[in-house]
């Protein structure tokens, strides 16, 4: 009998536009200085759903839809309603379903929530950053403190569910200036709060000064006292790490990325979009993404349909390494069974117990699942390169025939 549990179905919609471009971001985000046509990229966003489901088949049911960015707030409420609503038409809603929109707590932004609310988003997440107006306008973002606490107080009003993002270990921030942050931040939040580590990626203005000596982040003994100043205060405050920089009350965590963290599938539509897709003929896993130029995905979709510029196929190996990657950065940890039954894959028993050994993951309980501890979760790209090098098949060699749906 086949003890796979399906995480369900997700579809992802990228909005690529942003008012201005933020110097730490590397997102697939555009600045363009007039008006977006709303009803042109409605039109294409429909049409992009309607070559994922020739794919997917319409039997899934969604259990979560995410409106990320870029900033999905500059769209107007009626396209939003206009998305949610072909989704609804090509598969079917589960009841309860998880609806999310990414938002700037701009008041321009925040003017729009009641029109979200009424297209159908349930759940909002405010890009914050930070609540420090020195610091936002260091980290280039265009609001103020004040905007984002009258916009968090707005999202509290209006929707079931709300979550903001801050960042920390920035340049010249102390373990006491952290403290009093997060503090004040656990006081705005509700069951749910982002808070990410400031990393300098390659091709962003940050990189630029970093590298010219013009900005300066924490040593990485420093990072580290700043990070477990953060798991400490969030545990404490009944807001748990559900996963390495997400925390929330147990049962509010994000089920959408947790669909991702799990290993679910989901559709990834508009520019620079990545999905997870199952097709219907085969069983077969693929990876799409799309064009990130929202010009040119606009063009390729009003052409032929869609904007892929990959729609591969997943090998086995390939499905075991993203499994393990995504399934390591969650609390819950990596259910092996599910490794082993959808693969064939699984790490051998002598790299789980070096790592094991070294501090670096948990003891495994009868119930088989593969978890990080707080110190292998900070080195997670060695813990799972270890683990994905040791990885053996079974069934006698033979890649097992689990590509398909459960």
């Amino acid at each position: 009998m086949s003890i796979v549990n399906e995480p369900g179905f997700g579809v992802y919609v990228h909005w690529p536009f942003c008012a201005q471009k933020c110097p730490y971001c590397d997102f697939n985000s555009h600045v363009r200085f007039k008006p977006t046509d709303d009803a042109r990229y409605l039109a294409a966003y429909r049409r992009e759903l309607d070559s994922v489901a020739a794919i997917t088949g319409r039997g899934q049911s969604v259990s979560s839809i995410f409106l990320g960015g870029g900033t999905p707030s500059l769209m107007q409420p009626s396209t939003v309603a206009g998305i949610l609503e072909h989704i609804a038409r090509l598969w079917s809603i589960a009841p309860g379903a998880e609806i999310t929109l990414e938002a700037n707590p701009g008041s321009v932004e925040a003017g729009r929530f009641a029109g979200y609310r009424a297209a159908g988003v349930n759940r909002v997440s405010l890009g914050v950053q930070s609540l420090r107006d020195a610091e936002l306008r260091r980290l280039g973002r265009i609001h103020s403190v004040d905007e984002a606490k009258a916009a968090i107080a707005i999202a509290r009003r209006t929707f079931e569910r709300y979550s903001f993002d801050l960042i920390y270990a920035r340049p010249g921030q102390s373990a006491h200036d952290w403290r009093d942050e997060l503090g004040e931040a656990l006081a705005l939040a509700g069951d749910h709060l982002s808070l990410y580590q400031l990393t300098i990626e390659p091709d962003t203005p940050f990189a630029s000064l970093h590298k010219a000596g013009k900005l300066v982040t924490p040593d990485p003994e420093a990072a580290r006292a700043l990070y477990d100043i953060t798991q400490d205060i969030t545990q404490a405050h009944g807001l748990p790490a559900y996963e390495i920089s997400n925390h929330a009350r147990p049962g509010e965590e994000s089920r959408h990325n947790l669909l991702y963290w799990r290993y679910g599938a989901y559709a990834g539509v508009g520019a620079g979009a990545h999905g997870r897709l199952v097709r219907a003929s085969d069983g077969v896993r693929l990876a799409t993404s799309t064009l990130r130029s929202p010009e040119a995905w606009l063009a390729a979709v009003e052409a032929g349909g869609h904007g892929f510029n990959d729609l591969v196929e997943l090998s086995a190996a390939e499905v075991a390494d993203e499994m393990l990657l995504m399934g390591l950065r969650i609390g819950e940890g990596l259910d092996l069974r599910r490794l082993a039954e959808l693969t064939g894959h699984a790490p051998s028993a002598d790299a789980l117990a070096r790592l094991e050994a070294a501090g670096l993951i948990a003891p495994r309980g009868p119930e088989g699942r593969l978890r990080t501890t707080r110190d292998g979760s900070l080195v997670l790209d060695w813990v799972v390169s270890e683990l994905s090098s040791s990885f053996a098949k079974l069934n006698g060699g033979r890649t097992a025939p689990a590509l398909s749906p459960a």
